[in-house]
């Protein structure tokens, strides 16, 4: 039977600089980088050390620009890593080269601790203790140390958790030391406290190690027997788990030693390709569109800068100098229209951006009253933001004006419309896909230098309202295309074909 951790998952909100801490800072070895098998559209990255060995693994959901989570009881809380003992004043060194602060050295069950925080705000230890690796990575922790539970039932975690092959080890205030053969789980008694909520900054889960999937069909009787929380087996590709609440609420994982990271990357080669789970296969093109990227320490990047809208890049391999600026529609998100985008032009460089305005919990670019009634300051108000981050983008990125399309679907494409009338130099090329016009009272703006395409869906219920906006478009003298397609108010395979047409017209 393997005992101790298999790995720790935790959420990030900024895959850069996740990647800079743990691969950078840490140095650990990215050792796969995939889509989430529960969520395609999530990017899971998986540290650890150079063979991605159970033991040695942090991993990470990428809820880029999500919401942050709460800690509380009913999570994990922190996580240590093991380094050399003689090291620990060198880490300090380092942290403080680094920029990142630091507690300590102290001593936590009689072992020296630095305490530090990683960008998302953590508690990540690193813990003087001679835990060697086989496969140790270029002067990185060899493995894991331990992981702290809050529980608001401490009794009740700790018999949980002996069931993974822990016993219980010395205690230090309000916590207890529970021990495998390998390293520690730390049980803190957090009664009274607020319980955890999932978001960006808290960790998703612990995984223990199991030998094989028989270890795993072993526990799933035996906690069928126990009456726990339900449970679930999945194949994860690279190992097979079992997912099983403890009974103050943490999310526990068995997972396999086998078979591996091996399995679809030489391990000289391991976390170099994104790889899509097969249940998604049929849309992996557009998943590898959708998914942040990210650079590796020392390759070359895209630099990050302070703009009023969250927005997302996604930069091809052989980039052409044209920019599609993508405004989704209510509802979205910032990638949503990444595959359509590519699939129009696949060397255009994609710059998702996502809109302000809520309703319901649901992202717009402005707020409505109703079916076709806006609010007039807000569509002003966000439209001067637009503004100023079209200039910052351009400017802060080295955007080319000339080859910049928007391309903006339902909300997105009337919150473009009205940008286009209140700042008529600002977009040039545009593509309105379901557009309405918005403004109660459009200006009368020189729009005789911009080229625009608006597509309507013949099925629509609000088609009845585009003959407005391509009317304002027409009389402010913009260079206009406008077509119906056999759609309703959704995308279609049609609208890629128009604009697919239109983009290669002579202007």
């Amino acid at each position: 039977m393997a005992t101790g951790i298999h790995h720790v998952t935790l959420i990030t909100r900024k895959v850069q600089a996740n990647v800079d801490f743990y691969a950078g800072f840490l140095g650990l070895r990215l050792v796969k980088q995939t889509g989430g098998f529960e969520d395609g559209e999530q990017l899971h990255l998986f540290y650890g050390d150079g063979a991605g060995s159970p033991g040695s693994l942090i991993t990470f959901l990428v809820w880029e620009d999500g919401a942050a989570g709460r800690v509380g009881h009913g999570q994990v809380t922190e996580v240590a890593f093991a380094v050399p003992p003689d090291s620990i004043g060198n880490w300090l060194t380092r942290a403080l080269d680094h920029g990142i602060a630091v507690e300590g050295p102290m001593r936590e069950f009689g072992e020296p601790v630095l305490r530090l925080k990683d960008p998302d705000r953590i508690i990540v230890k690193l813990v003087g203790a001679d835990m060697k690796s086989a496969a140790a990575w270029k002067g990185a922790p060899s493995r894991l140390r331990a992981v702290t539970i809050w529980s608001e039932a401490p009794e009740e975690t700790a018999a949980f958790i002996a069931r993974f092959g822990y016993r219980k080890g010395p205690v230090e205030g309000s916590v207890q030391r529970m021990l495998s053969a390998t390293d520690a789980v730390d049980i803190r008694d957090a009664s009274g406290f607020v319980p955890g909520l999932p978001g960006t900054g808290v960790a998703d889960h612990v995984a223990f190690r199991a030998a094989d999937r028989a270890e795993v069909k072993a526990q799933e009787s035996a906690l069928a027997r126990l009456n726990s929380s339900p449970t679930n087996v999945h194949d994860r590709k690279y190992f097979t788990s079992l997912y099983v609440r403890e009974p103050a609420g943490t999310l526990i994982e068995l997972a396999t030693d086998g078979p591996g990271f091996a399995v679809d990357e030489p391990p000289d080669q391991l976390g170099r390709t994104l790889f899509i789970p097969p249940d998604d296969a049929e849309r992996a093109e557009d998943l590898r569109v959708m998914l942040p990227q990210f650079a590796l320490p020392g390759e070359e990047r895209m630099p990050v800068r302070d703009l009023p809208f969250v927005h997302r890049f996604h930069i091809p391999e052989n980039p052409d100098g044209s920019t599609i600026v993508l405004l989704h529609g209510t509802g979205g998100s910032e990638a949503d229209l990444m595959p359509l985008g590519h699939r129009l032009n696949p060397r255009a460089t994609l710059l998702g951006v996502r809109g302000r305005a809520t309703e319901e919990g649901i992202l717009r670019w402005f707020r409505r009253f109703g079916m076709a009634s806006f609010d007039q300051a807000d569509i002003r108000s966000e439209a001067e933001a637009f503004e100023a981050f079209m200039q910052g983008a351009a400017s802060g990125y080295g955007l080319d004006r000339d080859r910049i399309t928007v391309l903006g679907y339902s909300n997105g494409a009337n919150f473009a419309g009205a940008v286009m009338g209140l700042y008529p130099d600002l977009i040039r090329r545009a593509v309105l896909i379901r557009a309405m016009a918005v403004l109660d009272d459009p200006p009368q703006a020189d729009l005789s230098g911009q080229r625009v395409l608006t597509l309507t869906g013949a099925k629509d219920p609000y088609a009845r309202f585009a003959p407005r906006l391509n009317d304002w478009l027409g009389t402010c003298g913009a260079a206009l295309d406008t077509r119906t397609v056999p759609a309703g108010h959704e995308l279609s395979p049609d609208d890629l074909s128009a604009a697919r047409d239109w983009a290669g017209a002579p202007p």
